[in-house]
């Protein structure tokens, strides 16, 4: 057996060890006694119990993020936010995205969706909420789910279940409800199997130059002391959330902030994701390296805030035929009125204007995400109810009470905004009616009572849309009020378009309740705009009373903003003291029947092509050479959009680049692409109920393209009528090979 080492100075180890214990112990037990006589000569009274300090807390989250196309058949379905019936989808600017974050504490999860379309209705969250139920029990239910809409007026409409909305959309259109409720759940389904561990960091800052009030004269109606405590008549903040994995990399950003997404203006027939959209395609670029628009793990959704008086058209309105100053009080124009008066963005198009916004808004969430540092910790919260807001007392004052009133819109409304006016003669500011309208309302719709006029005094009803039920409500009754918390950034769900003033006061509001238990320190609350069930705008009882557009389109009264912050400020109140397991669910919200839902959009009719002509030919070729910063057009003979059926997850074009080495072609753009522009064209109708169409693609060379060969393809699907029967097929075309050179044509 070999011997044991021994120390230098001739003991074991083991008895090296053995002494040095033995002196530890003897130092530990003369100190215990120390501390044992002290207690002892001191008064027996109680003390606080003093604990050891924690470790530093990790972060229990699970974290998730998803992304799907929710964009429906680009031709012929209304777009939802003008309210102009000819204002229909006849091609692709840029795609409609879902993007879906999920937050898991271990005893909580929550669910922010924010999609690229004018608003979240009613029937599309029911409808999401049932296809979540099929497919996951009750995980993701009406109180941890969350869908905000970004407010694009370029989106398709038809998913509303309200008689108002549908007259406007021509009905419940089921081919683009049915696309924008399979992206939602689909970027839900895509951001639940991607959760992992994660952390969550938070930063805000200010953007400015990028948004102006549209109507400063309700503003300048609110209180002056309230006034003074800001810098501006637009919130300018933004807020991010940076989402990382453990090991710091990046999954995505969630960012809000206050602006219309109508920098593309009522003229467009294109489907666009306008502004906001175009600040998630570049955050989302320049994180995906070398992928696709809407492919790429990292998801970056910029949701919409309290921009119910905030456009992106920063130069203002002029009268667009004369070059005059618009009225400031009713915004209308000596010649051609309301119509006439338009705001314009910073660029030379809306096509400028939206790359403008869309980029400066990007580049301060770039900035933000870069440098944020406060790591978001604590519990999640999740609170929700259902609200009848046609009868809720609001307390006044000590003494004095109101209520809010049955839904009703207003001369105003029809006059539309400095971003999209209406076509007949009111003006903003009305408070009072006009004769000629209201006789026409008062026979076709019946003359609204003395009470509801009182109720929505001084708004001059021109629909009196609470007590019209034909064939279905025209508005609704029950709306949902929600906020969820992610440690101290609370997110309150908005069902409608607030103006600044009006989001600052919710803030404030829920701040103070969420605050005032001592459970949340340093709350940040956010507004997520046009959430869950549309109910038009929410003004302050100040700005209501001035009546222009959005004081009229406040629904259900002057006490509208006080009925919101009364519910919500019971959300808070209920979060803060862990009870919101006892809200009261309130009154559940109807889900019409599909035979009860109309539809005005008439079926596609058959494509027609000339004799000894294919679908997909090319009747408008290419050129030969380009240079960068060209636009390259070539025009095919194409079928209807519609025929494609569901058209997510794929495109109607393709820009493509040749591989001498490989002798292969490469896809460098699609019609998501911010480079692309995908119209279809639709002929006259034929003796025969058919209709030619032709499809025209642009594609504008980005500056940094690389030189080489390049080809352009598109791809649909024909429906050709023969003999008695249709025969549907798919088709495909491709231009001839053109060069792209760095600057001079070789």
């Amino acid at each position: 057996m070999s011997r044991r080492k021994t120390a230098c100075s001739g003991f074991s180890t083991l008895e090296v060890t053995l002494a040095i214990l033995f002196l530890v112990m003897t130092a530990v037990s003369v100190g215990l006694i120390a501390v044992m006589a002290t207690s002892w000569n001191k008064p027996s009274e109680p003390g606080p119990t003093v604990l050891p300090p924690l470790p530093p807390q990790e972060n229990p989250f699970l974290v998730g993020v998803g992304r799907a196309d929710c964009t429906g058949p680009p031709a012929e379905i209304p777009l939802m936010g003008y309210a102009t019936l000819d204002q229909t989808a006849a091609g692709i600017h840029t795609r409609l995205y879902s993007r879906a974050f999920i937050i898991d504490d271990g005893r909580k999860r929550v669910v922010f969706v924010t999609a690229e379309i004018g608003m979240v209705s009613q029937r599309l969250r029911l409808e999401v909420l049932k296809e979540l139920e099929l497919k996951y029990g009750s995980l993701y239910r009406r109180d941890n789910v969350v869908l905000s809409g970004t407010h694009t007026h370029s989106g398709q409409a038809g998913y509303f279940q309200y008689t108002l909305f549908m007259i406007t959309s021509k009905g419940y259109i089921k081919e683009s409800a049915q696309a924008i409720v399979n992206g939602i759940v689909k970027s839900i389904d895509t951001a639940h199997s991607n959760l992992k561990p994660g952390r969550i960091y938070m930063n805000k800052g200010q953007l400015y130059d990028n948004s102006k009030n549209r109507s400063p004269h309700s503003y300048l109606n609110n209180p002056a002391e309230e006034r003074e405590r800001y810098e501006a008549n637009t919130d300018k903040q933004v807020v991010v959330l940076k989402f990382t994995d453990l090991d710091g990399d990046g999954m995505g950003l969630l960012s809000w902030f206050a602006v219309h997404a109508v920098s593309m203006n009522m003229t467009n027939r294109m489907v666009s994701s306008d502004n906001m959209g175009y600040a998630s395609y570049l955050m989302e670029q320049d994180k995906n390296i070398g992928s696709l628009p809407g492919e790429g793990p990292f998801v970056a959704g910029f949701s919409s805030s309290n921009l119910g008086d905030v456009s992106p058209n920063v130069r203002g309105p002029f009268c667009v035929n004369t070059g005059e100053s618009c009225g400031y009080l009713n915004s209308s124009c000596p010649v051609g009125g309301t119509k006439m008066c338009l705001s314009v963005g910073p660029g030379e198009d809306m096509f400028e204007s939206t790359r403008i916004i869309g980029l400066n808004i990007y580049k301060k969430a770039k900035e933000l995400y870069g440098s944020a540092q406060t790591e978001l910790k604590g519990a999640l919260h999740s609170a929700h109810q259902w609200v009848n807001m046609t009868d809720v007392t609001v307390q006044i004052n000590s003494t004095h009470t109101a209520k809010t009133c049955k839904p009703a819109l207003g001369h105003s409304f029809a006059a539309g905004t400095t971003d999209g006016g209406g076509d007949l003669n009111f003006t903003q500011g009305a408070v009072e009616g006009d004769p000629f309208w209201d006789g026409i309302r008062d026979t076709i719709l019946g003359k609204p009572s003395n009470e509801s006029e009182a109720c929505h005094k001084p708004k001059p009803i021109l629909f009196n849309t609470g007590h019209m039920s034909w064939p279905l409500p025209w508005h609704p009754e029950v709306v949902d009020v929600q906020i969820l918390t992610v440690g101290p950034v609370a997110v309150v769900a908005i069902p409608g378009e607030m103006t600044t003033m009006s989001g600052r006061r919710i803030r404030e509001a829920v701040q103070q309740e969420l605050q005032s238990q001592g459970s949340f320190r340093d709350a940040e609350v956010v507004i997520a705009g046009l959430s869950n069930i549309y109910t038009h705008y929410i003004t302050t009882y100040e700005e209501y009373q001035i009546q222009r557009y959005e004081g009229a389109s406040t629904i259900y009264g002057p006490h509208t903003l006080s009925a919101y912050i009364q519910k919500f400020r019971g959300l808070a109140r209920a979060i803060a003291q862990g009870k919101e397991e006892e809200l009261a669910t309130g009154p559940e919200p109807p889900f019409f029947s599909g035979s009860a839902l109309f539809n005005l959009l008439a079926k596609p009719l058959p494509d027609w092509r000339p004799a000894n002509s294919t679908f997909g030919e090319v009747l408008e070729q290419v050129y030969p050479s380009y240079r960068r910063g060209d636009v390259v057009t070539v025009t095919f003979l194409a079928g209807n959009p519609r025929h494609s059926g569901d058209t997510r997850d794929k495109t109607f074009v393709t820009v493509e680049k040749y591989h001498n080495k490989t002798a292969t072609w490469e896809v460098v753009h699609t019609d998501s692409s911010w480079e692309t522009r995908f119209h279809w064209v639709k002929g006259p109708r034929r003796p025969d109920s058919t209709h030619q169409s032709n499809s025209t693609v642009e594609w504008h060379i980005p500056a940094l393209a690389l030189p080489g060969s390049y080809r352009i393809r598109h791809f649909g699907v024909s429906k050709e009528r023969k003999g008695f029967n249709t025969v549907t097929a798919p088709y495909e075309g491709a231009s001839h090979t053109f060069t792209v050179t760095h600057n001079y044509y070789y």
